[in-house]
């Protein structure tokens, strides 16, 4: 029973928990009594937990393995078979969304003795702002904007941040690996980065890969680091402090240990195939 879906049975809940499972065996006459930590320590034994949960996303690109494969070998140091060279770079890029500005009503109290920091709950709206990063994966260093909005001339900005300075603007090949935003989807933003920066290779990651372009993990950092508690002052405030981050960050910086690889992704898409889409009805 703890390995199926409460409302596949009739029962009124999201997930189970110990004390329900206690209370629905009583209720269906499987036991006459029996207290939530028994169920605990049974399931314990075979390490079901029905209480927890994960978010995940079925693989719908059907040429996801190919793409996510392409990526996962630049970060092993390979481009179609063969090892990179010296000159050539691989950038991780992408944009972090709708950064807002909260404007206390009253000031932050730092930490004291046995006293955390403390935050007002309430605040004012400063306005918001996108960031734009990329990430050379090999070389453990960041390049960021702050823009008010994303698009494709913010993210061009970025790019001629990047590629116009040493050793990008002189190498061999550097590979820039994308999502499939807006700014950077499809042929025509091949075409467009291309044209303009001839030893640039815009690499796609399949659609719903984000988690497969490492600087998401850079993304994270920043905001377990600058942007929580979102406290800021104004928009200024919080573009300071971003760019500010990159400079302290990369002097501990070093390339993120990146242990997934193209057996892991085998073995994970075999495991999704055996997983039969269920066909949904829209009202």
């Amino acid at each position: 029973m703890a390995c199926e879906l409460p409302w596949s049975s009739g029962v009124a809940l999201s997930r189970w928990s110990r004390g329900e499972l206690a209370r629905e065996v009583v209720q269906r006459g499987i036991v006459a009594r029996i207290s939530g930590t028994t169920i605990w320590r049974w399931l314990s034994e075979d390490a079901i937990k029905p209480w927890q949960h994960r978010t995940w996303i079925f693989p719908r690109d059907p040429d996801f393995e190919v793409k996510a494969a392409r990526v996962l070998d630049l970060y092993q140091g390979v481009w179609e078979n063969l090892p990179l060279r010296d000159d050539e770079y691989v950038i991780s890029a992408d944009e972090k969304t709708s950064i807002q500005a909260r404007v206390r009503i009253y000031p932050t109290a730092p930490p004291g003795a046995s006293q955390p920091m403390r935050v007002e709950h309430e605040y004012a709206r400063g306005g918001a702002l996108a960031y734009l990063a990329a990430w050379d994966v090999r070389r453990a260093r960041v390049f960021g904007r702050c823009e008010p909005k994303t698009g494709i001339r913010p993210f061009d900005r970025l790019v001629a941040h990047v590629m116009g300075q040493e050793p990008y603007r002189s190498a061999r090949r550097v590979f820039w690996i994308v999502d499939n935003g807006s700014s950077h989807r499809g042929a025509p933003s091949v075409v467009r980065l291309q044209n303009t920066w001839p030893n640039l290779t815009l690499v796609h990651l399949p659609v719903h890969a984000s988690w497969l372009n490492q600087v998401e993990i850079y993304f994270s950092i920043i905001q377990r680091k600058v942007l929580t508690p979102n406290d800021f002052t104004s928009l200024d405030d919080v573009a300071t402090r971003l760019l500010a981050f990159e400079n302290r960050y990369e002097e501990i910086a070093k390339p993120f240990a990146w242990k997934f690889t193209r057996d892991d992704l085998s073995r994970l898409l075999a495991e999704a195939s055996t997983i039969k889409e269920p066909e949904r009805k829209v009202a």
